[in-house]
């Protein structure tokens, strides 16, 4: 009989043979999962922008200050270039591990990107440390994620709990200011990205002193948000606080304006609201919504690196880097720079390395101290910002201290 240990050692071997093929040929291959088919197929071409983008910096020598831009390719595997050979995980946990496991035995990636949806980056990030393969978790917001003692998992942008708390942060700012906010809405689908948001939500919002006015849970795709909008006018809360992917971001505005509810202010937790099929379709409606974020292009003007990166993106892709696509093109080149770094395509050398990265902020193109990671895998340097939509384009307005202009505030006050 085969035992676990057996099993474990197997994986081990079979990862082992399997370093000598990541680079060969003269270029390291890396995996990355996305939704490149179905509702949130947007996100998959958006993160294809985002890492063509990295490729140029990692690939070609740029005049940049960012890991690995002087070089044209790794110079610490003799200038080999970077592929990125994709997956489509269709918003499916288990097509997800599927396609890990083949990029793994049969691509013979060196490493993983993914996977927007943290329901899916769960399933993922364990395939990868069974096969003691690095994950990179570059856009999944879960808190659980890096509380499940893996070793190979690395996420190098803030968490929902990083997020909610900027969120109430402000929120408490307001008050003193003189703004009545006495309750809050809560809004939010039910895998684990809506789940672990919420529960960080209503935490705080009992220790902060604000009545939860609604605390509804629908279902993810869902055809219809009727009653869960009645629901939400209903209680008339002072911050309804969504936390929803792009076809029930889209659906809630809708059904909003359908049954005549404007929301006094809007505080998202980014995901479907700041995607490009939303702000398309309902963008007009959303004047004056205040969502989390890891980057913002006014802050990004303050970087020269975040200024030229973002016009290498908008080249490809015809619209500024978002909170998504800003944290996908940040992980792919912390990645590189940790494969650079160990000299080699070897799981754990380059697990090795990423637990030793410190990157000092100014080296990247985000509004961070640095990149460094916890024993737990996460980047505790990653400040969130909050940003609002106004005059169709996101201005930062939290902290303050950084803030491009003030909050407009009640949304619809």
């Amino acid at each position: 009989m085969i035992n676990r240990r057996d099993t474990l050692i197997g994986l081990a071997g079979l990862a082992g043979a399997l370093t000598a093929a990541r680079a060969q040929g003269g270029e390291v291959v890396i995996g990355a999962i996305y939704p490149m088919t179905g509702p949130t197929a947007q996100v998959g071409t958006d993160a294809k922008h985002a890492f063509d983008t990295a490729l140029e910096v990692i690939n070609t020598a740029v005049s940049l200050e960012l890991p690995t831009a002087k070089n044209a390719g790794l110079a610490g595997l003799g200038g080999a270039k970077v592929r990125i050979v994709y997956a489509d995980h269709q918003a499916d946990p288990q097509k997800g591990r599927a396609e890990a496991e083949r990029l793994i035995t049969q691509e013979k990636v060196a490493a993983i990107v993914g996977c927007f949806h943290s329901s899916v980056s769960t399933t993922v990030s364990a395939t990868c440390e069974r096969y003691g393969v690095p994950f990179v978790c570059a856009d999944s917001s879960s808190p659980s994620l890096h509380r499940r003692n893996l070793k190979f998992f690395f996420r190098t942008a803030a968490h929902d709990e990083m997020f909610s708390e900027a969120m109430f942060n402000f929120l408490d700012a307001q008050k003193a200011k003189g703004q009545k906010i006495a309750s809050v809405g809560l809004f939010y689908e039910d895998t684990i990205f809506g789940s672990d948001s919420s529960n960080v939500q209503r935490k705080l919002a009992q220790e902060r002193g604000y009545k939860v006015a609604c605390d509804i849970k629908y279902r993810n795709s869902s055809p219809s948000l009727t009653a869960e909008v009645q629901q939400i006018k209903s209680a008339s809360p002072d911050v309804l606080m969504p936390s929803s992917y792009t076809t029930d971001a889209i659906l809630l505005v809708k059904t909003m304006a359908e049954l005549g509810y404007k929301p006094k202010s809007i505080i998202a937790q980014a995901a479907g609201f700041v995607e490009k099929p939303t702000l398309d379709a309902v963008g007009d409606r959303l004047g004056g919504m205040i969502t989390r974020a890891s980057f913002s292009v006014d802050l990004g003007e303050k970087r020269a690196s975040a200024h030229a990166i973002n016009e290498k993106f908008k080249a490809r892709a015809g619209r500024d880097l978002n909170d998504q696509t800003s944290r996908q093109f940040t992980a792919l080149i912390v990645l590189a720079d940790a494969i650079d770094r160990a000299r080699s395509t070897d799981g754990q050398k380059v697990r090795d390395a990423l637990a030793a990265t410190d990157i000092p902020g100014d080296k990247t193109i985000m509004p961070w101290s640095r990149v460094k990671f916890g024993a737990d895998g996460q980047n505790t340097f990653a400040s969130p910002v909050l940003i609002q939509y106004v005059g169709n384009r996101f201005v930062t307005v939290y902290p303050f201290e950084v803030a491009a202009g003030a909050a407009q505030w009640p949304m619809n006050g």
